[in-house]
């Protein structure tokens, strides 16, 4: 089952499965997965702070 760890800049927010993660921080799992999208990351180097918004980092299970 992948894992994810949800930041803040550097704060840890929620760490768990998708559906987890979204549970904690009360949004849908499919954000949780677009935190991780390349597409979202593009969008993020468009803001003026993007150190105070939210990405996903899918966890190594190894």
């Amino acid at each position: 089952m992948k894992e994810y760890a949800v930041y803040k800049g550097e704060d840890l927010l929620a760490i768990g499965t998708a559906k987890e993660c979204a549970e904690t921080l009360n949004v849908a799992a499919e954000t949780i997965y677009y935190y991780t999208t390349s597409a979202y990351k593009r969008k993020l180097e468009k803001r003026k702070n993007p150190d105070n918004c939210r990405v996903a980092i899918l966890m190594d299970n190894e």
